[in-house]
């Protein structure tokens, strides 16, 4: 999936692979682009996040363990959320669940809508603006900034570092990428470092100073944990949730009925919030190594065999949505896509995404009724992460101000 048309529209390629079964042969990797098999796949505790390098020859061994500075960490390097697995995963996910609970993040709501009316403000007598740099990527990392104590002046920063680490999720980069994808991983990691320790200095009320000091059995995690925790909180805060927000809007304005069904009603916005992440995976595969000799959808899958999971062809497999590729924010079953993955490895920040699409989304269309757009969106240049890196559109006259009370 190298080749530029996959990128811009992978859909097709995922139905020809899903023709042949529920899962096949590639080259290097077994992939599952259906919907049975994704969800087993991450479903099984069979299933392991990494690689199995003990199967891994050597000379691929050198380039996939990095090597030096071992406070330097990726997104999916350990001890990232993303790349361990039990019982490693579980003391983590506890930790974090601990400060990142349900109630926490309900309780965030009215700040979200407070930021999201305060961004709709500055749009107000502009006559072309890009939504992806006003407003889609700045309510998401505005908000998980807050949440991690951090200056809203750095956002700007964080979202060019953010931007730069994104690509490190890709197979095959060229040099030149992988260099700026590791440029802005060490300088994300360096900043953290010194704001986890002024955070201990001086702790806040926000929830990483909480879990600076949350303990598992007496253990609480150390700096390289809590950085790349916090790294991955960042970038799982802002940058799924932009591309969320984008291509929500998008798919609205040129599906205009679909827009004005949520007009009608709009009690069914947290649905079309899932109808979005289920047709626009703002994720669009994820892998998992087999720890033993298993089977998936009765097909034999050997020990440490590689599987690559097409969350965005799982979401658009008929056996489970009815007219795949058409956008329906009214679907019955829209919340059973596996866009925030499945099993252990489910996105804590699932529930606030929801929230930040649904609130920002509606915000946003309620304010400026007349948006259009005003040229044509480009894509992100990634393959694993789906989205616009540009959009620009026509605000039109606005209704209402912050308050959300309409005039007169």
């Amino acid at each position: 999936m190298i080749d530029r048309s996959a990128r811009a529209d992978p859909f097709p390629l995922y139905d020809r692979i899903r023709s042949r079964g529920p899962i096949s042969h590639g080259g290097l990797t077994i992939v599952a682009p259906s919907h049975e098999a994704a969800s087993a796949v991450l479903r099984s505790d069979v299933f392991r996040v990494g690689l199995d390098l003990a199967a891994v020859p050597w000379f691929m061994r050198r380039v996939l363990v990095r090597r030096g500075d071992n406070r330097v960490v990726g997104p999916i390097e350990p001890p990232s959320l993303l790349a361990v697995n039990p019982p490693q995963h579980t003391r983590y996910r506890r930790q974090v669940a601990k400060v990142f609970t349900p109630r926490a993040i309900a309780a965030l709501e009215p700040r979200v809508r407070e930021i999201a009316d305060e961004l709709l403000d500055d749009l107000e007598r502009q006559d072309v603006v890009d939504l992806v740099e006003t407003y889609a990527a700045l309510l998401p990392v505005t908000v998980i900034s807050e949440i991690l104590g951090v200056p809203v002046a750095m956002r700007s920063q964080f979202l060019a570092w953010g931007n730069q680490a994104a690509s490190s999720l890709d197979i095959g980069l060229g040099y030149r990428e992988y260099v700026d994808s590791e440029r802005g991983i060490r300088a994300l990691n360096e900043w953290m470092y010194a704001h986890i320790e002024r955070l201990r200095r001086n702790p806040g009320d926000d929830l990483l100073s909480q879990l600076i000091g949350v303990e598992d059995d007496g253990v609480r995690m150390s700096d390289v944990e809590l950085m790349v925790t916090a790294d991955l909180l960042l970038a799982a805060g802002f940058e799924t949730t932009v591309n969320l927000i984008g291509s929500g809007a998008q798919l609205l304005l040129t599906h205009p009925d679909q827009l004005q069904v949520l007009r009608d009603d709009p009690a069914i916005w947290a649905n079309a919030v899932d109808e979005i992440l289920r047709f626009e995976s703002p994720v669009q595969n994820t892998a998992r190594y087999a720890g033993e000799d298993t089977e998936i959808c009765g097909l034999p899958i050997p020990k440490s065999a590689f599987v690559a999971v097409f969350i965005g062809g799982a979401n658009r497999d008929p056996k489970v949505f009815p007219e795949p590729n058409r956008f329906d924010v009214r679907r019955a079953n829209a919340r059973e896509h596996l866009a925030f993955s499945a099993g252990v490895h489910y996105c804590l920040g699932a529930a606030l995404a929801r929230a930040e699409g649904r609130i920002g989304l509606q915000a946003l269309f309620e304010r400026y009724p007349d948006l259009a757009l005003a040229g044509t969106p480009t894509r992100r240049p990634t393959r694993t992460l789906r989205g616009y890196q540009t959009l620009p559109v026509r605000p039109g006259r606005p209704i209402g101000h912050r308050s959300g009370v309409k005039p007169g």
